[in-house]
This record gives structure tokens, sequence and C-alpha cells, in this order.
């Protein structure tokens, strides 16, 4: 699945470490979802998209 987490993240200037805390995972989780290495959990996608002030469909691009 593509995703646009690096970029949104990027965008607001944040580390992997600052969005992983924000979002109560581990930094190894955000480097695995932003290198399409694992697909986050329908709760972890609904946060990461509350987080970014968006739709799980903007960030989440099924492939």
């Amino acid at each position: 699945m593509e995703n646009r987490i690096k970029e949104l993240r990027l965008g607001r200037g944040l580390t992997q470490e600052e969005l992983a805390r924000a979002l109560n995972v581990t930094r190894q989780t955000i480097i695995a979802i932003e290198n399409k290495k694992y697909d986050p959990t329908l709760r972890l996608a609904m946060k990461v998209a509350q987080f970014f002030e968006t739709r799980v469909e903007d960030i989440f691009i099924s492939s």
C-alpha cells in the first residue's frame, strides 16, 4: 500500500521519532510504514489521519 506519511511528516518539519511519540508507536513502526514494509491497522491509520487533519484515503493509497 502506498502512503504519504513521509511527505506529510516532512511538511510539518517532524522527525520520525516526534511523529512516533505523537501517535504512541515506535520509531521503527513509522520507518516500516514509510518504507511500505508494514500496513498499519485501521486504528493506527485513523490516528495518523486525525493527526494530519485529513482523511485516511488521502494518506493511504491502495496500489
